[in-house]
């Protein structure tokens, strides 16, 4: 990680205040960081490299609406064979630049039947149904404690600021649970209506590994899904990722409105 941080401030000249996970389809937002860096994945030491379409793998690091910003231009995840230690180590990387707010944005699969596609729902709570935890094993007493809280995983603080900024740019909302399953196949019929039955809104195969870790090290965080398609069984329709990424497409003017005027606010 030392090796990792120092390769990362040698190309740098600005202090980021604020990292951005973006998720499939959502990566355009890195495009209007100002004074960038871009770095890719497979250029710095001990990142891993992001396989998925619909994401570019590397790193952008400059200033958004005035605000230093750290943003991953794709994510990894733990059906790409990853350990929860590889898929979590950006953020361990940003805990250890001195990045205090994480925003966390995903692609995901609409559970609750008041939502539609193209939805934009902020994260209030998940549910971890990934079978792992990224913090299983040695506890690194220097980020966080052995049994960190996630009464608040979500920030409330930032919650707020979210839904204040949606309405006063007249963008929809919604708020909701995200639960999290390793994939990467889709959920069955059957499965969705279990994870409805539980208190899930959306479903998806990312997101949490890093929220539990931003908590461990005392990151405050906000979580954004996109609802790019409605999950299985709700409308009969074939599911695919083809699909994600299109309707990632489709909202994504609405979806950077949106993050550049939370940023804006993070100033």
């Amino acid at each position: 990680m030392e090796k990792t941080i120092n390769f990362i401030q040698d190309k740098i000249k600005i202090n980021p205040q604020v990292g951005l996970i973006l998720g499939s389809g959502l990566g355009d937002l890195a495009e209007e960081v100002r004074e960038a860096v871009t770095i890719p994945y497979a250029e710095i030491p001990g990142f891993p490299v992001s396989t998925v379409q619909g994401h570019k793998g590397q790193l952008v690091i400059g200033n958004l609406q005035g605000v230093p910003v750290f943003t991953l231009q794709g994510r990894f995840h733990y059906y790409e064979g990853y350990s929860m230690d590889k898929i979590t180590f950006p953020v361990r990387v940003m805990q250890g630049l001195g990045i205090s707010t994480l925003i966390v944005t995903n692609a995901a699969g609409g559970i609750n039947l008041n939502f539609t596609s193209g939805a934009l729902m902020l994260i209030k709570d998940h549910i971890n149904l990934m079978g792992d935890n990224p913090l299983r094993g040695k506890n690194w007493e220097e980020f966080g404690p052995r049994f960190p809280d996630m009464t608040n995983a979500y920030s409330p603080r930032l919650l707020k600021l979210a839904q204040e900024v949606a309405a006063d740019l007249k963008i929809k909302v919604e708020s909701g649970v995200y639960v999290a399953l390793p994939g990467p196949s889709y959920e069955t019929p059957a499965e969705i209506r279990f994870l409805r039955t539980i208190g899930a809104d959306a479903v998806g195969m990312s997101t949490v590994p890093e929220v539990i870790v931003a908590n461990h090290g005392g990151m405050e965080v906000l979580g954004i899904s996109c609802i790019t398609n409605m999950a299985a069984g709700v409308t009969g329709k074939k599911l695919s990722h083809e699909e994600v990424v299109e309707t990632a497409n489709r909202v994504k003017d609405n979806f950077k409105t949106l993050l550049l005027g939370i940023i804006k606010k993070l100033r």
